[in-house]
C-alpha cells in the first residue's frame, strides 16, 4: 500500500499545478449533482411520498448511493480508464514491473476534483440525518459506514469487470455504464418501487440492495426480520468485489500486446 499512497500524492501534486483548473472542476462536481437531486425534491413536492417511502428518507439512500459512486469514480479511475493503456501497450510495462498489476492500474489516475460531488453527498446526508428520527446505537453508526464502504467497493468492482473486458475487446464498452451511471441513477432509490425481477437482480447479481436498501430498512425500523441479517448485508455486498479481482487475474493471464 505504500506505493500506492506513492502514487496518490505524486497525481494530487500533478493535478494542484494546475490550481484554478482543479478549483473551478471541483466547484463544477460539486454543483452539477444537485440537479439531480433538485429533480428528486420536486418528485416529492409533487407526489409527496413514493410507496410509502418519504422525501428525507430517500434522501438518505441518494446521499449514500452518491457517496459511494464519487470516492470509486476518484480512487478507481485508473480502472475506468484502463482502456488507454491497452490502446497504448502501456500495460506492457505494468507486467514488467515487480508490483502487482491491481495496484499499479488503480494508482495510474486518480480525480480529486470528484471531492466536489462527494462533499454534495456529505451535506445531503447530514440534512437528511438531522430530519430522520433515527434511534441511533454504536451499530447503527457502523452499519451506516459500511453501507457507504460497501457501495465503494461494488462500483470499483464493476469498473475492474469492464476493465477486463479491454483485454479482449482493446476499446472499453460503453454497456458497463449501464451499471455504473445506470447503477447509481436506480440505486438513489430504495430497490421496491421497481418491479421484483429488477429487485432480484440488483440484490444478487449486483448488489446494490445490500447498500442502499436492505441495511437502509434496519436503519429506518422497517425491517420484519432480523436485525442481524439487515445490518450484515453491506458485508455480503463488499464480497462481490473478490469475483471482480479474480476475474482480472484471468484477464491479466489471457492478455497480448496490442504492438503499440
Amino acid at each position: 500500500m505504500k506505493l500506492y499512497f506513492k502514487y496518490l500524492q505524486i497525481l494530487f501534486k500533478s493535478q494542484m499545478q494546475y490550481r484554478t483548473s482543479f478549483w473551478l472542476l471541483t466547484a463544477g462536481q460539486f454543483f452539477i449533482p444537485f440537479a439531480v437531486f433538485a429533480g428528486l425534491y420536486l418528485l416529492f413536492e409533487r407526489f409527496g411520498q413514493i410507496k410509502g417511502w418519504q422525501f428525507f428518507e430517500v434522501a438518505l439512500c441518494f446521499a449514500v448511493i452518491h457517496m459511494s459512486f464519487s470516492l470509486s469514480e476518484c480512487f478507481a479511475r485508473g480502472y475506468d480508464m484502463f482502456s488507454s493503456l491497452v490502446v497504448r501497450g502501456d500495460f506492457d510495462r505494468i507486467l514488467v514491473r515487480p508490483r502487482s498489476t491491481f495496484i499499479q492500474v488503480l494508482g495510474s489516475k486518480f480525480e480529486f476534483t470528484k471531492a466536489g460531488r462527494l462533499l454534495q453527498s456529505a451535506l445531503v446526508l447530514i440534512w437528511a440525518l438531522s430530519k430522520l428520527s433515527i434511534e441511533w446505537t454504536p451499530i447503527k453508526a457502523i452499519t451506516l459506514v459500511l453501507m457507504v464502504t460497501s457501495g465503494v467497493f461494488i462500483f470499483t468492482g464493476i469498473y475492474i469487470l469492464a476493465a477486463t473486458m479491454c483485454f479482449w475487446t482493446v476499446q472499453g464498452l460503453e454497456v458497463a455504464n449501464i451499471f455504473t451511471d445506470g447503477g447509481r441513477e436506480m440505486a438513489q432509490y430504495p430497490l421496491n418501487i421497481y418491479q421484483k425481477w429488477v429487485t432480484r437482480f440488483f440484490t444478487f447479481v449486483i448488489p446494490f440492495g445490500t447498500v442502499n436498501y436492505l441495511p437502509l430498512l434496519y436503519l429506518l425500523g422497517k425491517n420484519n426480520g432480523d436485525d442481524l441479517l439487515y445490518l450484515l448485508t453491506p458485508v455480503l455486498g463488499s464480497l462481490f468485489f473478490l469475483p471482480c479481482l479474480l476475474v482480472w487475474q484471468i484477464g491479466v493471464r489471457h492478455y497480448r500486446s496490442t504492438g503499440s
